[in-house]
């Protein structure tokens, strides 16, 4: 299966020019980090940042409602540490939630680019 990939890939490449063969292989596939340096490469950065300040914010009253809970005896209290931390964990989970959406939507945008490319790639080929 992999060397039917690379013999797709490679006669796709011969097909292109060398400017359409060079941006082919910027589509290729990415790695996490690179899916993950990807997501403030968009227009909608200013949204990343704000997601990942929020995490960080949520991260650290995570840690205050934990060591509140662990210190507390009082039922009431307990109840109320526990139940922020709780929120502090759903929100941390949403905005990783949303990093993973975004990197998985730039893969997507990235195969119907790839494909969009092969496409002209073989109309350009029947009109000559």
């Amino acid at each position: 299966m992999e060397n039917k990939m690379k013999d797709i890939d490679q006669l796709i490449k011969e097909t292109l020019s060398q400017e359409e063969a060079k941006f082919y292989d910027d589509l290729d596939e990415q790695n996490l980090l690179e899916m993950l340096g990807g997501l403030f490469n968009t227009k909608h950065r200013w949204i990343i940042v704000l997601m990942n300040i929020a995490t960080v914010v949520a991260f650290g009253f995570l840690v205050y409602c934990i060591i509140q809970f662990l210190n507390t005896d009082d039922t009431n209290q307990l109840i109320k540490w526990f139940a922020g931390g709780a929120i502090c964990f759903m929100v941390i989970g949403m905005t990783k939630l949303f990093a993973w959406m975004q990197m998985d939507k730039n893969a997507l945008l990235r195969e119907i680019k790839r494909l969009e490319l092969q496409v002209s790639s073989i109309a350009g080929k029947i009109s000559q």
